[in-house]
């Protein structure tokens, strides 16, 4: 698989990420499969959170054979320094290591998260200590709401951030594309989510996905078309949603990826803005 630079770092990520929603609720003969099927298709960056159910349980030891040659990613949802704490110990022992290559900030959303984690005894502050003592390589986070995002970007110099990369929220949601010139004003390296996402699911709509809460693309051809763009947009790699189909067909459209053209954006743009994004200026909440 193709891979990218991450950040000024020397580490090269490949440009599809394997989402640990994938494993969540999986066997765990299923999941190592599941990894092991990642692994040989070339991905090496693997991003897990807490909230993500069992996904941790799963995805220790599915991990452990590759450990050391993969890029694994972790999250806390926790504000303070204290329960951050609690959260990145129990992740070390359940994925079976004893350091995470990206520790994040996840989910931040509003003004009051982004004033407690910079505040005196807020999560970044241990971070930093986590980083000093060489139990994570780097630092980021992750948002929906492009305002506390920015915040977060001037106030520390993130390794990166993960962020909403979609071509329905960018054209018709107005969503991404101040993140991104702003990361790249600050050499922050942006990891992408959401790649494979369409529109919130419809009152009454059949869910025909079960584990993401807005509906994703339905086949190889809605998947090719939604990674092409996130990949035509300077970032490092999209993270899957959450299902093994949808990993493999990312994986299957990152072998044939070519940037979008002109007239095929501009296509794009058009059908982008008869439809409803997941995340807009206005509604940025889950």
């Amino acid at each position: 698989m193709v891979t990218r630079a991450y950040g000024e770092t020397g580490i090269q990520l490949s440009v599809v990420g394997f989402g640990g929603i994938v494993v969540t609720n999986e066997t765990p003969a299923d999941s190592s499969r599941y990894v092991a099927e990642a692994v040989d298709r070339g991905v090496n960056y693997f991003d897990v959170a807490p909230a993500y159910g069992d996904a941790e349980e799963r995805l220790g030891p599915a991990l452990e054979p590759y450990r050391r040659d993969i890029f694994l990613a972790c999250k806390t949802n926790k504000r303070d320094a204290a329960q951050a704490e609690q959260d990145f110990r129990s992740s070390l022992k359940t994925l079976r290591t004893d350091y995470i290559d990206l520790y994040q900030i996840h989910g931040i959303q509003t003004e009051q998260e982004v004033d407690a984690v910079l505040a005196p005894g807020g999560a970044l502050s241990f971070f930093e200590e986590l980083r000093r003592r060489g139990e994570i390589r780097h630092i980021g986070f992750s948002a929906h709401n492009e305002d506390a995002a920015l915040r977060l970007l001037a106030a520390f110099p993130f390794d990166s951030v993960l962020f909403p990369v979609n071509w329905v929220t960018w054209h018709a949601g107005n969503v991404g594309p101040r993140i991104v010139q702003a990361a790249a004003t600050r050499g922050t390296a942006v990891l992408a989510l959401k790649a494979l996402a369409l529109q919130r699911w419809k009152e009454g709509e059949e869910r025909t996905w079960s584990k993401p809460w807005y509906r994703p693309v339905s086949s190889a051809a809605e998947a090719e078309r939604g990674l092409r763009f996130t990949l035509s947009q300077p970032v490092v790699a999209a993270v899957s949603p959450g299902h093994m189909e949808h990993l493999r067909w990312a994986c299957d459209a990152a072998d044939r990826f070519t940037p979008l053209s002109e007239d095929e954006h501009d296509q794009l743009r058009r059908e982008a803005l008869e439809m409803e994004p997941i995340f807009s200026r206005t509604v940025t909440a889950i």
